[in-house]
């Protein structure tokens, strides 16, 4: 069993925890055995259907010889030629319609793999630089991050909004069972903070080690070096409406944050990631 595997399975665990916690300090009893019903629910829909929930939130299309084919003339041989290079079944392609660069990859395992990539990156990329850029998503695919990326935005997402909804749900009305208003709002604060530390646990190391899948089957550091100096300038040009949920799945962060907020930021700065391809080459 691979690290990550244990990992996807701890923070299913996780998850699971807090919405069992969670759902007794919202409403008592009745808030414990809603919570089971919800977690056994996520649990399955986590496993099978993140790819296809994180793929439909980014209004994502097929990109196929006949559907958006000008993308998949271009594309389609890099990625299969750099998969023939990694040992990797050819991944399904998606374009996303939307003006600012970046890319992702998810999926459960290497078979049932996507790569979604911007509009915006094929018109920004050269090609070399579009080569960099996919072999470090085809990175997170061969070190099996996908799963745990995409699990990961399914338990943030979930936890975030049964946080929000602890105000509205805040005990029951059987006085012997009513849960505490205290441990409610307690809920609402620190459990989006528990899903931050989450993405920010998970996503850290596995951008430097897709980095440098990037640099190993490309043969070199610096089309993907290009690559993120293009993304770090022009996606604060172009900004992209991502939700915090799942920024982490992006090869690149979508959106920047500011003073504390740094501290939950879920890549390492551009120059950290650009720094180390340039010591190992």
């Amino acid at each position: 069993m691979s690290i990550n595997t244990l990992k996807t399975a701890a923070l299913l665990g996780f998850l699971t925890a807090i919405l069992l916690i969670g759902g007794q300090a919202i409403a008592g009893r009745q808030g414990l055995y809603m919570a089971l019903a919800i977690t056994a629910i996520m649990n399955f829909v986590s496993y099978f259907f993140s790819e296809k929930i994180a793929l439909m939130s980014y209004s994502a299309q097929p990109v196929t010889e006949t559907q958006n084919a000008e993308a998949y003339r271009r594309v389609a041989p890099m990625v299969g030629d750099l998969c023939q290079r990694m040992g990797l079944p050819m991944p399904k392609l998606w374009l996303i319609p939307d003006d600012s660069p970046n890319a992702f990859a998810t999926g459960r395992n290497p078979s049932h793999a996507s790569l979604a990539f911007t509009a915006g990156l094929l018109r920004l990329m050269a090609d070399n630089e579009l080569q960099g850029v996919v072999a470090h998503e085809l990175g997170h695919v061969l070190h099996r991050d996908i799963l745990i990326s995409s699990v990961a935005a399914m338990v943030a997402g979930t936890i975030t909004f049964l946080a929000r909804m602890a105000f509205w749900f805040g005990g029951s009305r059987d006085d012997e069972d009513r849960g505490s208003p205290v441990a409610a709002i307690a809920m609402m604060i620190l459990a989006p903070i528990a899903a931050m530390l989450i993405q920010m646990a998970i996503s850290r190391s596995r951008e430097f080690d897709a980095d440098a899948a990037s640099a190993k089957y490309v043969g070199s550091p610096y089309p993907l070096i290009g690559g993120l100096q293009k993304l770090e300038s022009w996606s604060k040009q172009i900004p992209m409406d991502a939700s915090p949920s799942t920024a982490h799945m992006f090869i690149i962060k979508p959106f920047s944050g500011q003073s504390v907020m740094r501290l939950f930021s879920t890549h390492p700065s551009t120059e950290e990631r650009i720094a180390r391809l340039q010591a190992a080459r």
